[in-house]
């Protein structure tokens, strides 16, 4: 599989390259824009009187608008064109000129520049002189666009505004009838003149047989097709669904769409044997046929929105029974949008009235509305369910709360305006609500597609489907449908090419031009720098460095350093590559440089820290530290911060600032050579002078201290309970100096036992200056009955009152002055 899609890429590479290469920007586009032939500019200006005409009068119908509006849009692509010519000579005068330097301001120029220098002035107004003309026409020719527009967008608004005759009035009805009675009786003649001829009739007992396994095929298919289907899809489809079964039910389950449609293609081309088809049937059988599609592509899509079998992950959170409902509410929306489609495509053949209009689509419109509010309870039902098992009222439970109540409003509105008589408005509210609701269903289906086909690729793996890139996969469908979505809700496909091309020009900030063709320029060549930065670090972390004597803090701090140096030469080299100008912003950046520089100076300092420690190194990586009375070992220096990690296992992240203006202790700065100090006490009745000497045998046999000094033992003091030793010791490593102690204390307990050496211990005498008078207390402890009371005993003084005096000194909380 990994294999199909790789070479899948690679065929896609080769197939956009040469597209890719031939656009504007890139190789050769410069080249086949200045070949381009100039404009004929005398034809112009018969077609921009033309249009000048048109937009001031403003009468020409709106088809006639759009068509002269696409041939000024020709017209300014070429204006567009001639704009690049004689761009390579135009840049060569110019470096001309610039060579020649600012002429002097006092004095006289040399006969020889000054001649040499109106001559090139002479030349380029030559080489510019085409390419102001076509800037010129190109602006008019543009503002000719926007008046064009201005005025269909005008039309536009007022027949929506345009009150037409309402269908609830009874005299409106009659027109309605009328109507579809004539359209009926039309066919109905057709039919039974077709029959009146003799040849006509011995031509259909000739073709009876045809007709007759025709219209069987077609009924079959168009009435079980798609249960066999569904049969079929069911089989596929195992107790434990994976991607591949899903995928493959989702290609096989197109047939419900596929195999009805056959049917009614087998009974339409019955009908046209028949010889019973005129050209009436014919027009209603053409618009039958899409009809009748749109009917089945929507209860597909209902069908898969609202499935029967709780195959892994469902698009709505629903139950079984609000499922059901869903599935058949989305079929009876299907054919009412099919029968609305129908009957207005059959008005516009037949020529229906506006009335006749109203009235015929108005129940249809109605019934449309009620299932919209349909729908919209069960989408309320779905955000609720997501509700009662999230705490948090997520992005998307809003988003589903927010389209429930646009669809309920929707459903309401437009049969409001239609009953009124803003036909016109009604529609345009109904059916792009119907049209946006069968491509958001269409975005969920393949938005599970792209989902299915990241697991496949990743083999099922579990938490797949919570990955980042089927997330992005689906943001993407999301945009790529926006211009579909903008079509249905009464955008012009004219005004989505005018975006295109204002996107594909680019926009200008502070006089500099930023295309897509820049954007994608700047970011391939950036791209490419970080790529050969990285590698250039890898190769010197892992292949060049650890062959020198440098130590490990100082190769990281060159690795950080080319790291830091070759993402800034890359966005410099991107910038200057993409044709980017900033000297135009400079007096911006420059204001917006003391602005941050007051809002982020403890970022500033810390960054500036940070390239201090890189430099400096008075701490490296893997340095055991002290800072704050925390240690532990350096493992990252970063531009803002350092990460320490402490002997627990933690991580402590120390700014920058803090290390270059704090005190630090480095216990490893330049070698691990350190000091260890082992402190015991012996008893009163010990020899001193025996007990120094075991002490220093026993730090001299440590092989893990140094004898260059020589370990040296301090009898410290006389302590309160014990003569106290001190243990000196300079160690080859101070990362060991916990192991070292705590053999020197293992060895120190083995030897006083053996030489008879006590370790002593606090001791305290308890003197009870008046034990006859606690020896009834404790009898009576003992006997549990309470302890008698001493007749001898001071009886309680009362509490003294309180003198208004003391009252008098207190201050105001009480406490005395």
């Amino acid at each position: 599989m990994m294999a199909l899609l790789r070479t899948l890429l690679i065929a896609l590479t080769l197939a956009f390259l040469p597209a890719a290469l031939a656009g504007p920007g890139l190789i050769g586009g410069a080249t086949a824009q200045q070949a381009a032939p100039m404009p004929d500019y005398e034809q112009w200006r018969q077609t921009a009187a033309r249009a000048n005409s048109a937009i001031e009068t403003a009468r020409a119908s709106t088809p006639a608008l759009e068509e002269l509006r696409a041939q000024l849009v020709d017209w300014r692509d070429r204006f567009l064109a001639a704009q690049t010519a004689n761009a390579n000579a135009i840049s060569t005068v110019q470096a001309q000129i610039a060579a020649l330097g600012a002429p002097p301001e006092s004095g006289e120029e040399a006969p020889e520049i000054a001649k040499q220098r109106a001559e090139l002035n002479d030349q380029l107004n030559r080489l510019t002189a085409p390419v102001r003309q076509a800037q010129l026409a190109y602006s008019q020719a543009d503002g000719m666009i926007k008046g064009i527009d201005s005025i269909i967008r005008d039309r536009q608004a007022d027949e929506l505004l345009e009150l037409g005759p309402s269908p609830l009035n009874p005299k409106h009805w009659q027109p309605g009838v009328n109507a579809l009675a004539y359209t009926i009786d039309t066919i109905r003649n057709e039919v039974v003149s077709a029959w009146d001829g003799e040849t006509r009739y011995t031509e259909f007992k000739n073709d009876l047989p045809k007709v007759i396994v025709l219209a069987i095929l077609g009924l079959v298919l168009l009435i079980r097709g798609r249960f066999w289907v569904e049969l079929a899809a069911r089989f596929v489809l195992p107790s434990r669904v994976s991607s591949a079964h899903w995928l493959i039910a989702l290609l096989m389950s197109l047939g419900e769409i596929v195999v009805p449609f056959i049917g009614l293609l087998f009974l339409i081309q019955a009908a046209h044997s028949s010889g019973i088809v005129g050209l009436r049937g014919d027009l209603v059988l053409s618009a039958l046929k899409p009809a009748f599609f749109i009917f089945l592509l929507v209860r597909w899509q209902a069908l898969r929105v609202f499935p029967r079998v709780e195959a892994g992950r469902l698009p709505l959170q629903l139950e079984p029974e609000q499922r059901r409902s869903g599935r058949w509410y989305g079929g009876a929306l299907g054919l009412i949008i099919a029968a609305f489609y129908f009957f207005r495509r059959i008005g516009e053949v037949n020529n229906w009235s506006e009335a006749a209009v109203n009235v015929i689509l108005f129940p249809v419109m109605v019934i449309a509305g009620l299932l919209l509010i349909r729908l919209a309870r069960l989408l309320r039902r779905h955000y609720k369910n997501i509700a009662a098992d999230e705490t948090a009222d997520t992005y998307r439970n809003r988003l589903m709360r927010l389209l429930s109540q646009a669809l309920f409003l929707l459903a309401v509105a437009a049969p409001a305006l239609a009953a009124v008589g803003y036909y016109k408005a009604a529609v345009a509210l109904m059916l792009p609500s119907l049209l946006s609701l069968i491509l958001l269903s269409l975005l969920l289906i393949l938005q599970r597609m792209v989902t299915e086909l990241y697991m496949l690729a990743s083999r099922d793996r579990e938490g797949a489907a919570d990955d980042l890139m089927p997330v992005l996969l689906s943001f993407a469908l999301v945009i790529l449908s926006s211009p579909f979505f903008a079509l249905i809700w009464g955008a012009r496909a004219a005004d989505l090419s005018e975006l295109w091309m204002k996107f594909t020009q680019g926009i200008t900030l502070g006089g500099m031009t930023i295309s897509p063709t820049i954007f994608i320029t700047l970011a391939i060549i950036f791209t490419i720098g970080f790529i050969v930065t990285r590698l250039l670090q890898g190769t010197l972390k892992n292949t060049l460095l650890p062959k020198t004597r440098m130590d490990a803090g100082g190769r990281n701090a060159i690795v950080s350093g080319v790291g830091y140096i070759g993402i800034f030469l890359s966005a410099i080299i991107a910038i200057t590559s993409a044709g980017i100008d900033l000297s135009s912003l400079a007096i911006v950046a420059g204001a917006l440089s003391v602005g941050i520089g007051f809002g982020l100076q403890n970022i500033v300092s810390n960054f500036v820290s940070g390239i201090i420690l890189l430099i400096e190194r008075p701490i490296s990586q893997g340095d055991w530290i002290e800072v704050g009375g925390q240690h532990g070992t350096v493992k990252e220096i970063s531009v803002r911060s350092t990460r320490i990690q402490t002997f627990d296992r933690s991580d402590l992240i120390i700014p920058n600032a803090d290390l270059v203006s704090g005190t630090v202790t480095n216990y490893t700065r330049g070698n691990t050579v350190g000091r260890c100090v082992v402190s015991v006490g012996v008893s009163y009745a010990a020899d001193t002078k025996k007990v120094q000497e075991i002490l220093t045998e026993i730090a001299s046999a440590n092989p893990m201290v140094l004898m260059n000094p020589p370990p040296s033992v301090i009898f410290s003091r006389i302590g309160t309970d014990a003569f106290e030793f001190d243990i000196r010791m300079i160690l080859r490593d101070i990362n060991w100096v916990m192991n070292v102690t705590d053999e020197v204390n293992h060895e120190i307990a083995r030897r006083f036992a053996a030489e008879g050496i006590e370790m002593p211990y606090a001791q305290r005498d308890l003197w009870i200056r008046n034990p006859e008078a606690l020896a009834p207390a404790v009898r009576a402890a003992g006997q549990g009955t309470p302890p008698p009371q001493d007749a001898d005993a001071a009886p309680e003084q009362p509490e003294r009152p309180e003198d208004p005096s003391d009252a008098a000194e207190a201050g105001p909380d009480g406490e005395s002055r």
